[in-house]
C-alpha cells in the first residue's frame, strides 16, 4: 500500500514538472488561411510564420488538367512571384515560397487568373 502511494506521488510530481516544459518548448507558428473558388477550381492561400520567416503557399485544386493559371504574389506591395503554371493530371497547381519577416505588419496579396477563363480572383492576408 505504501509502495502504491509512493509510485502515485512520483508519477504525479513528474507530470506537474513536465507540463510547463512542454508548454514553453511548443511555440505555435502564426498562420492565416483563405479558401475560395476561382474559375471552377478551389484555391487555398496560406501564410505561416515560422522561424522568423513566412512560408507562403498557394494550392489550386480541381482545375481542368492542362489548364494554365497565372499566379501573382506580393508582399507589402512588392511582387515576388509572377508565373504561369499548368495544372497536372489531377488538376493541381502548387506554389511554395519563403519570404522574410519585415518590420511591422506584413500584407500578402494573391492574384490568380485562369488563362482564357473568367476574370482574375484576388485575396489578401495581413499578419503581424
Amino acid at each position: 500500500m505504501l509502495n502504491l502511494r509512493r509510485t502515485t506521488a512520483t508519477v504525479g510530481a513528474a507530470v506537474l514538472l513536465a507540463t510547463p516544459l512542454v508548454a514553453l518548448s511548443a511555440t505555435p507558428a502564426q498562420a492565416a488561411d483563405r479558401n475560395f473558388r476561382c474559375s471552377g477550381a478551389r484555391v487555398d492561400f496560406d501564410v505561416e510564420r515560422d522561424d522568423g520567416r513566412y512560408e507562403v503557399a498557394v494550392d489550386i485544386d480541381r482545375a481542368p488538367a492542362g489548364s494554365r493559371w497565372r499566379v501573382t504574389l506580393r508582399q507589402n506591395g512588392k511582387r515576388f512571384y509572377h508565373r504561369v503554371r499548368v495544372a497536372d493530371r489531377e488538376g493541381d497547381v502548387e506554389v511554395d515560397r519563403n519570404r522574410p519577416n519585415t518590420r511591422g505588419r506584413d500584407t500578402f496579396k494573391l492574384r490568380v487568373k485562369r488563362i482564357g477563363g473568367a476574370p482574375a480572383c484576388r485575396s489578401t492576408i495581413r499578419v503581424r
